[in-house]
């Protein structure tokens, strides 16, 4: 006879059967082991670590012949997929954020109904440690869960347009625009330092002092750190200006250096932009730069 504790610790999909009324197509990936960093603490920074995924995807049926075809089916791939997806996307700290991400990619899925991830830290300890969800589709279930991707304005400011008599039109006339908007801005001038992490995290710092400054010059300007952050103001027309330690820190492919240009430039291929506006000395005088290979 089964108990609690044994069902709790089986594979995602014993559980996936005892929790199920009735029964369900399932594909499942067990023991799936990935090196990455991730982590909280500063010892798992610049440093991989073993992370193993067991997921099973409970499926609609088909509704009509396979004929052995696999762009009919839920192939394995788009599960190793939606795992390789996430861990590009940024450095994480939590293995229940990852958990959750991965989650939500498989069920764009159409023939995704519900998801169990295990995700398990194999070399912290003396044993496994880890997370399980349990995430199901929302909605009708006709498979359209994902949001339309948006594609904002990226709008670079040197200082001198900050603090420009001019500044208050400027930001008039992007809020009227058709794309959102999110503002950078530089670090200004900042002592050097002899350490290059170090240097880099202060230009970080310091850069965000002036997004700061930004927000008390004029309040339309919302200081915004995360994607989810970003995201959100981009969806309800928010002039967002963005603090890049939390991003730039996260990123698996993160720019090389820290002056504005850089910034902005790698800022705007990260998130799609449509555009990089220049305004001011930083990019020899007002213009707008598609965001392009050309011109990036």
């Amino acid at each position: 006879m089964t108990t609690e504790i044994e069902m709790a610790f089986a594979h995602p999909e014993v559980r996936a059967t005892a929790t199920t009324p009735a029964p369900r197509d399932r594909i499942s990936l067990r023991d799936h082991i990935v090196d990455v960093e991730i982590g909280a603490f500063q010892a798992e920074r610049d440093m991989t670590q073993r992370i193993s995924f067991s997921i099973v995807v409970e499926v609609r049926p088909a509704t009509d012949d396979v004929a052995d075809d696999v762009d009919r089916i839920l192939s394995y791939d788009r599960v190793t997929e939606a795992i390789d997806a996430e861990l590009a996307a940024e450095r994480l700290n939590l293995l229940e954020t990852l958990a959750d991400r991965v989650a939500e990619r498989i069920l764009r899925e159409p023939p995704a109904m519900r998801v169990f991830v295990r995700i398990e830290k194999l070399d912290r300890g003396g044993g496994a440690l880890g997370v399980e969800i349990v995430r199901e589709r929302a909605g009708d279930g006709d498979g359209s869960t994902a949001q339309v991707a948006l594609h904002p304005r990226v709008v670079l400011l040197s200082d001198a347009a900050i603090a420009s008599p001019h500044f208050a039109g400027w930001l008039d006339q992007l809020a009227a625009g058709d794309a959102p908007v999110i503002l950078c801005v530089g670090a200004g001038d900042v002592p050097a330092v002899d350490s290059a992490t170090a240097q880099r995290r202060i230009d970080l710092l310091a850069t965000e002092q002036v997004a700061w400054s930004l927000m008390d010059r004029d309040p339309r300007c919302v200081v915004v750190g995360t994607m989810t952050e970003l995201d959100w103001g981009m969806r309800n027309g928010q002039l967002s200006v963005w603090a890049p330690s939390k991003i730039v820190m996260d990123a698996v492919d993160g720019p090389d250096r820290t002056d504005a240009g850089v910034l902005a430039t790698w800022f705007a291929r990260f998130v799609g932009a449509v555009e990089l506006v220049s305004i001011g000395r930083l990019c020899d005088g007002a213009r707008i730069v598609g965001v392009d290979e050309a011109t990036l």
